[in-house]
């Protein structure tokens, strides 16, 4: 089961950041063009819901992964430098948060905002800070926590 997470989790990782490259450019080519679309607004809706269900993919890994023993982990001398520090609070803590910073770009565009220009800016700002949060937060092989790249 927990391999089947993570392969599916680190897969989707891709259609994630491919769809949220796209509600970005999208929105920066649609602030100066004109409405906010049925089109607009799918795109953005399907980029929040990758990442909702990316968080609840590393919620269930969370619970099962070696990588995130509270015991022996959290105990070792490796905290403060180590994998068990990035997968326990780093990787998560970023990962819900640019979920959140998402949420609320989307929300406030569509509900709160009434000019198109503003709700492609919002979209544009929040969707790129949480695209800078992503990247950052995602264990990448270089950073030598033992990932590939699928």
């Amino acid at each position: 089961m927990y391999n089947a997470l993570l392969h599916a989790h680190s897969g989707l990782r891709w259609v994630t950041l491919i769809l949220l490259l796209f509600a970005i450019f999208n929105a920066a080519k649609s602030m100066t063009s004109g409405a906010y679309t049925a089109k607009d607004k799918k795109i953005n809706l399907f980029a929040m819901v990758f990442i909702h269900v990316q968080i609840l993919l590393g919620l269930a890994m969370y619970f099962m992964s070696p990588k995130v023993q509270f015991i022996e982990g959290w105990m070792s001398s490796d905290v403060a430098n180590g994998m068990y520090r990035f997968f326990g609070m780093e990787h998560l803590t970023g990962m819900i948060f640019s979920a959140v910073v998402i949420t609320i770009g989307r929300r406030k565009a569509e509900k709160k905002m009434k000019g198109t220009r503003d709700m492609h800016r919002s979209i544009l700002i929040h969707y790129v800070v949480a695209l800078l949060l992503i990247l950052l937060f995602i264990p990448w092989p270089f950073r030598g926590f033992g990932n590939g790249w699928f």
